[in-house]
């Protein structure tokens, strides 16, 4: 496997902020509710749905060179996923 470019490190990074989106959109399941109307979404659904994206973003964070050890990451700003993490395991524990 090839070391990723500078332009999929940069892709991999937007995606990641396309789940601190879907994290941060609504603090409880009413408000997603509300912002969702059209939605079928049990809670438990939507709790599924803030996990996956949380996970995502950890397992995004932990993306490693082919050496398995150096991250891909440079000067890269994790402070709105590291706070979507956290918000993410409060709603879904």
């Amino acid at each position: 496997m090839e070391e990723k470019t500078a332009d999929e490190i940069a892709k991999i990074f937007s995606a990641a902020g396309d789940s601190v989106t879907v994290i941060n959109a609504d603090a409880n399941f009413a408000a997603y509710q509300t912002a969702n109307p059209t939605s079928s979404n049990t809670e438990t659904e939507w709790k599924a749905m803030i996990q996956r994206n949380t996970e995502h973003l950890e397992i995004i964070k932990a993306y490693t060179k082919t050496d398995e050890t150096t991250s891909i990451w440079t000067s890269e700003s994790f402070t709105a996923i590291d706070a979507a993490i956290t918000t993410g395991k409060a709603i879904y524990s």
